[in-house]
């Protein structure tokens, strides 16, 4: 479900037909569920940080004070635990956030006890990063069904504005235009709204991406994948240093979620890799665990042999002559944009041409979800590029030229968008990105 887009004058006059005085946070002392309560304490009087225990929704007040670096959030906060304190809090609230784990029946559970607590009139939002939001409410009254929908919040909320708004097929026009309008101008949040379509916009197409690159890492070093799609290509944070960041097994719940619910031309990119599997068996997670395809030991960086499983300190891996990606950064340095990225696109060498072809996979498969996951490439644009500070795919075509993107993706094999094909034969239109507010040079940045 989607709208024209609101304007100014709208989201002030809709912010202000409703009061959002209370909010109770649901996983409170999880990393998405302290970050996103201690959000809402710059918007709102009242937080109600909630956990299993107590004494867990006082850890994760504590860990929100810590993350922002202000303990004025806890003038704003109290806490609680579900046997205790569930049913007066949500029964009080005018917003309950949903942020327990990435697992349908716990979250089914937990909406069988909101349910009987809340009011008619309140707002529930799941901050799920992908499952579906008809499931998450089948069944349920009228009344939920209708004030039910997907805030997708990306870690750290402090410091990532990027935010995914979903309907379900019930939910209140009116609910969703004044959640937006709440969001954007209490919260600050740059609202891209999604189709309920398994990880909705910015992981469908983020985690294909960071998938290929743990595929790639079982056919070549993880140092070498992770040089090649590296800060140049577009992106904050190395692949495969991203999947150790966000946990190994977040990154398989989504990559499962699409690839055993989805059936599009990518879909063997996003099979979770064996070797991934297998470690996770034995314990690794990424960074959470002590390591994944990176670890320390001491100062000395190992990396991962996904083929054994052991550890190599960085420094023992030869790597082949990639001078390319020197060039490209010094042009980048320079504001010399297009000239960085020509030198990418004609760079030689096969290592060049496996960059070339997970960026070509990354804008093919971008352009393509557009109408099954957003209505317009903007959509898919803005959450890559405040969600996940990557570089939006439209970026990457404007400043390459269509005919150049065009010409990488069919020399990758892969299957080229109508729009850059049309655009590739009459120059329009003459860019693909438009924003008031994003500079596309902070996307371009040294190698």
């Amino acid at each position: 479900m989607s709208s024209t887009p609101l304007s100014a004058a709208d989201l002030r006059a809709l912010a202000r037909s409703r009061s959002i005085e209370r909010v109770v946070v649901l996983g409170a002392n999880g990393t998405m569920g302290y970050g996103s309560a201690a959000l809402f304490t710059t918007a709102v009087p009242h937080v109600t940080f909630l956990a299993r225990t107590t004494e867990k929704a006082q850890e994760g007040l504590e860990a929100a004070i810590g993350q922002v670096r202000s303990p004025t959030v806890a003038s704003r906060a109290s806490v609680g635990s579900y046997d205790d304190d569930l049913e007066k809090a949500v029964g009080e609230a005018d917003l309950v956030f949903e942020a327990l784990t990435e697992d349908f029946a716990i979250k089914k559970d937990m909406f069988d006890r909101v349910e009987k607590a809340r009011r008619d009139d309140s707002i529930v939002a799941t901050v799920t990063s992908g499952l579906s939001i008809n499931a998450l409410c089948e069944g349920r009254s009228e009344s939920f069904r209708k004030n039910f929908l997907g805030l997708h919040v990306f870690n750290p909320p402090n410091v990532i504005v990027g935010t995914e708004l979903i309907a379900g097929n019930d939910t209140d026009p009116g609910v969703l235009d004044f959640v937006e309008a709440f969001s954007r101008l209490r919260l600050g949040r740059e609202i891209i709204r999604t189709h309920d379509t398994p990880a909705f916009a910015g992981n469908r197409v983020g985690f294909k991406l960071l998938n290929e690159a743990a595929q790639l890492a079982e056919q070549i070093s993880p140092v070498l994948v992770d040089r090649l799609v590296g800060p140049y290509t577009g992106r904050a944070m190395t692949p495969l240093a991203t999947i150790d960041l966000v946990g190994w097994d977040i990154h398989r719940a989504i990559v499962d979620n699409v690839y055993e619910n989805t059936d599009d031309e990518a879909r063997e990119t996003n099979k979770l890799p064996a070797y991934m599997a297998a470690l996770m068996d034995k314990g690794v997670m990424g960074n959470k665990s002590g390591g994944g395809f990176f670890k320390k030991d001491g100062k000395t960086r190992l990396v991962l042999d996904p083929a054994t499983g052991d550890y190599t300190p960085e420094a023992d891996i030869e790597l082949p002559n990639l001078g390319y990606i020197d060039d490209v950064a010094r042009m980048y340095s320079q504001g010399r944009y297009r000239e960085g990225m020509a030198i990418f696109l004609a760079a030689d060498g096969d290592e060049a041409a496996i960059a070339r072809k997970v960026i070509a996979g990354y804008i093919s498969y971008a352009f393509h979800r557009v109408g099954e996951c957003t209505d317009t490439i903007d959509g898919i644009d803005r959450i890559m590029g405040t969600g996940f500070n990557w570089a939006p795919p439209s970026v990457l075509v404007d400043v390459m030229g269509p005919k150049a993107a065009v010409d990488m993706i069919a020399r990758s094999g892969l299957p080229v968008p109508a729009a850059l094909e049309a655009a590739a034969g009459s120059a329009e239109p003459d860019a693909f990105f438009h924003h008031p507010t994003i500079n596309i040079g902070k996307f371009f940045v040294a190698g």
